[in-house]
């Protein structure tokens, strides 16, 4: 579970991030994969894997600590890597990078 402390940033009070704080992420990725005119199949894949994290019965939390995040549609081992990443530690590398490409955007 993800855990932040108000004002500080240290982890200790238990904030766990909702379906679509995670969904709009990975949109938010294929709309900059779009921007970088990336292959039109990656930013399908990332928009995929939001819309079936939208429409998830469960939290995506939960299917982490099963190990069972596969089981959605559109996700394969690199984007389990990702969701695992963003899950655990609130943030994603990948996606700060991308953001950081486009500093005008948002």
């Amino acid at each position: 579970m993800m855990a932040t402390r108000i004002g500080t940033g240290l982890k200790s009070r238990l904030a766990p991030m909702k379906n679509s704080e995670i969904a709009r992420v990975f949109q938010d990725i294929a709309d900059l994969l779009e921007l970088k005119k990336e292959n039109v199949f990656k930013l399908r894949a990332y928009q995929k894997v939001a819309r079936s994290i939208e429409q998830l019965p469960v939290e995506v939390e939960q299917l982490v600590a099963e190990d069972r995040l596969k089981e959605i549609p559109g996700v394969g081992e690199a984007i389990t890597k990702k969701i695992t990443e963003l899950v655990t530690t609130g943030k994603l590398d990948f996606y700060e990078r991308l953001k950081a490409e486009f500093p005008g955007r948002g």
